[in-house]
């Protein structure tokens, strides 16, 4: 091999470039899971429009996220050479792992970051506006998402040191269920705030008008392509094969377990119930995947699971908040109560490996979800008072298919026989 080719070859890397590779494809197959999830519980007339959206959001979040929020959040750009962005030693100043390590952390973590707009995606289903929540989504991942993703994993603005000094150890989210799944969620609530209820949704006198699932195989086939990605998501979080840990693996297995069998209970045998259960459980345990014992995932992700159907019906019927997936039940409440439990099952004294403090825990959890909290309220109220962010009446009766996209998800069979 000559010099050429041997530059920015180190023994060892290649296997981590490799390792976080696969972890950046089994999340970005996740986004196929959120496409169908979607599918699945949205009408007919509307389920052009969900596979549309997760497909072009996921391709401006990486628009955004390479020219603003990568730097954003970890202050590193990418306006180099090929020889410095491929870790090549001999480029004078450069500052990239060998191999293109860094380029696969920015995949990996470019995967996470797209998943915000697809937790949204699920809430404001059947009466958004294409191109107003496509510039929501440059927006939120550009900005408002890697600015807390830094506070968290890169340790900006000094917040985790001031965390430490103050409580005894940091704020530990070591897969997201705050930095990626609250924040998702409840800028999710923001959005459906703003939106208002599906037309119909709700008779007059406030009585909840069911609108049912035009595909539970589509929904369940959503279900199962993230519970599979996400052995991805979290156990890959380690970013490298030195760091990575079976015990990841197992407490996401049991909190799915957990999450499953609490939702079959709770919601009485309902398929959309317990295909969302298992993702409540797995939203819950990642923050503390890393620390807990494998138990407490199992009572983690039954809490979740449990969580998740009492929200969503009260949502539904009590707030009268028409949030068509359940997302903020499901991120934006599973993912908060997932932060705050790793401060209570990461602990020694619950069989967990320690490291965590439970007011660390509490407080960057509170503070994530009210970040995004009033982030989406904001930016969607901004939105909606300039450009819009609805579609109209007989559009939103057509379906988001036919007034978007101009074509539905059978095309022959809208064709009138001759």
């Amino acid at each position: 091999m000559d010099a050429i080719e041997s530059a920015g070859v180190v023994p060892g890397a290649g296997a981590d470039v490799f390792f976080l590779l696969m972890g950046a494809i089994l999340v970005f197959a996740m986004h196929s899971g959120f496409a169908f999830l979607e599918v699945g519980t949205v009408r007919h007339k509307n389920q052009v429009n969900a596979l549309v959206k997760i497909l072009a959001d996921f391709a401006v979040s990486t628009i955004a996220y390479f020219f603003v929020g990568y730097a954003v959040a970890y202050g590193v750009g990418f306006f180099f050479s090929a020889a410095v962005l491929n870790g090549d030693a001999a480029a004078a100043g450069a500052s990239f792992a060998p191999q293109g390590a860094s380029l696969v952390k920015f995949f990996f973590l470019l995967t996470f970051a797209a998943a915000i707009p697809a937790i949204i995606s699920g809430g404001i289903a059947e009466r958004a506006r294409f191109w107003p929540q496509a510039m929501a989504t440059a927006i939120i991942v550009g900005l408002v998402y890697p600015f807390f993703e830094g506070l968290v994993w890169n340790g900006n603005f000094g917040l985790q040191d001031s965390l430490e000094n103050a409580f005894g150890a940091p704020f530990h989210d070591f897969a997201g269920s705050i930095v990626v799944h609250a924040v998702g969620g409840w800028l999710a609530l923001g959005a459906v705030v703003m939106l208002g209820q599906r037309r119909g949704r709700y008779t007059r006198d406030g009585n909840l008008v069911g609108f049912p699932p035009s595909s539970i195989p589509w929904l369940a086939l959503g279900s199962w392509l993230l519970c599979v990605g996400w052995f991805g998501f979290n156990v890959m979080s380690a970013q490298s094969l030195e760091s990575v840990s079976g015990l990841v693996a197992l407490n996401s297995l049991l909190a799915m377990v957990g999450g499953i069998l609490m939702s079959l209970v709770v919601g009485r045998n309902d398929p959309g119930f317990i295909h969302n259960g298992a993702l409540a459980g797995l939203v819950a345990v990642c923050a503390g995947s890393d620390v807990m014992h494998p138990l407490g995932s199992l009572v983690v992700g039954g809490i979740a699971g449990a969580l998740f159907v009492v929200m969503f019906e009260a949502c539904q019927r009590r707030f009268k908040i028409d949030d068509v997936l359940g997302v903020w039940p499901l991120h934006g409440l599973c993912g908060l109560w997932g932060g705050i439990a790793a401060g209570i099952f990461g602990l020694t004294e619950l069989g967990g490996l320690g490291g965590v403090s439970f007011l660390s825990q509490l407080a960057g959890s509170l503070g994530g979800a009210l970040y995004a909290g009033l982030a989406g309220l904001a930016l969607y109220a901004i939105l909606k008072a300039t450009i819009g962010i609805r579609l109209s009446q007989e559009e939103e009766h057509r379906g988001a298919d036919l007034s978007i996209h101009r074509i539905g998800a059978n095309p022959e069979a809208d064709i009138p026989p001759r």
